[in-house]
């Protein structure tokens, strides 16, 4: 099938980064008292904001924190751990430069700018990508597709014209409520959470095969 352009989620395709997401959260639950009776099962979180999580923790638990102050909280300390850590998938950075040499590439993630600018800068990734889109430039984060919507008009692609890469359920539902084909690959979740989508993989070079790289 053809196409001219391809979309990437960034947390858990390109950094191993849910694992590191949790931890942060842990962290804070634990500073705040918590410890591990905060009642979030993070799982159901994967592809949605952090916003999504902080506000159901905030009707469980009443913090003296606002949203906005608990949002900053977590970002600079993930922040801080993804420094350290740079936890890429083996894999994902040599995909990226295959496909950028042949399409336009996007990156839509439901993180906000500040992260998805530490984790570009790392490997030098920006100029990679001809679009960055976050989910504080839309309306609604994932399972909407407005991320994905906003990346293809900033490369000034149609949605059934780009490939979606992404490792959660959430953003499967996202791709495919947009009219883009997705690729679920499994390091978030079992290929039975992304059966929905068009293809699901368990490794980079399988995706490079369906979309046929070449060289």
């Amino acid at each position: 099938m053809s196409y001219k352009a391809v979309i990437f989620d960034m947390d858990g395709v390109i950094l191993d980064s849910e694992p590191v997401h949790e931890r942060a959260f842990r962290d804070i639950f634990r500073e705040m008292g918590c410890g591990e009776n905060h009642g979030i099962n993070f799982p159901a979180y994967y592809g949605r904001s952090d916003g999504a999580l902080w506000q159901d923790f905030i009707a469980l638990h009443h913090p003296s924190q606002s949203l906005e102050e608990l949002i900053a909280w977590k970002q600079r300390h993930l922040i801080d751990l993804v420094r350290k850590e740079q936890p890429f998938f083996e894999g994902a950075l040599e995909l990226i430069r295959k496909l950028a040499v042949h399409y336009p590439l996007a990156l839509a993630s439901g993180s906000m700018h500040p992260v998805i600018d530490a984790v570009l800068t790392l490997r030098h990734l920006q100029p990679y990508f001809k679009a960055v889109v976050s989910v504080q430039d839309v309306a609604k984060g994932k399972p909407s597709p407005d991320v994905f919507l906003r990346a293809a008009e900033v490369l000034g692609q149609r949605p059934a014209d780009c490939w979606v890469i992404e490792d959660s359920a959430a953003g499967v539902e996202a791709a495919l409520a947009g009219g883009f084909r997705v690729i679920g690959i499994t390091n978030s979740l079992p290929a039975a959470k992304l059966a929905r989508a068009t293809h699901v993989v368990s490794s980079y070079k399988e995706i490079e095969r369906i979309l046929e790289i070449q060289g």
